[in-house]
């Protein structure tokens, strides 16, 4: 109940607020998002497999976020931006689809 209660809290302060990305931070936003979305993916798969710690999820969600930033940072850096930051959606997008399958196989039985 403490999540959903923390994810409308969440929603509702980002509707009054509707705070602004800086422009030098908004190529890394769909990044951090895909990474965050493949550590809550993550943890979804392993709360059906009842194997959840709550430490491993903050530990993997944090990282995914930052790592992947540094990535795409580093690609921006070296000249190609773009092409790290395709890898890396590429890279996230599979295990999140991967993640999504092993779900869906222990839901369905199929």
């Amino acid at each position: 109940m403490i999540p959903v209660l923390g994810l409308v809290v969440g929603v509702a302060v980002g509707l009054v607020l509707q705070p602004e990305v800086p422009v030098a931070l908004q190529p890394y936003l769909p990044i951090a998002i895909v990474a965050a979305l493949d550590a809550v993916v993550g943890a979804l798969r392993a709360v059906g497999e009842k194997r959840f710690d709550d430490r491993v999820f903050v530990v993997s969600f944090v990282s995914n976020v930052v790592i992947a930033a540094f990535i795409v940072f580093l690609g921006d850096q070296l000249g190609v931006g773009s092409q790290l930051s395709t890898g890396v959606l590429v890279v996230l997008g599979i295990r999140i689809f991967a993640n999504a399958a092993a779900i869906r196989r222990r839901v369905f039985h199929a």
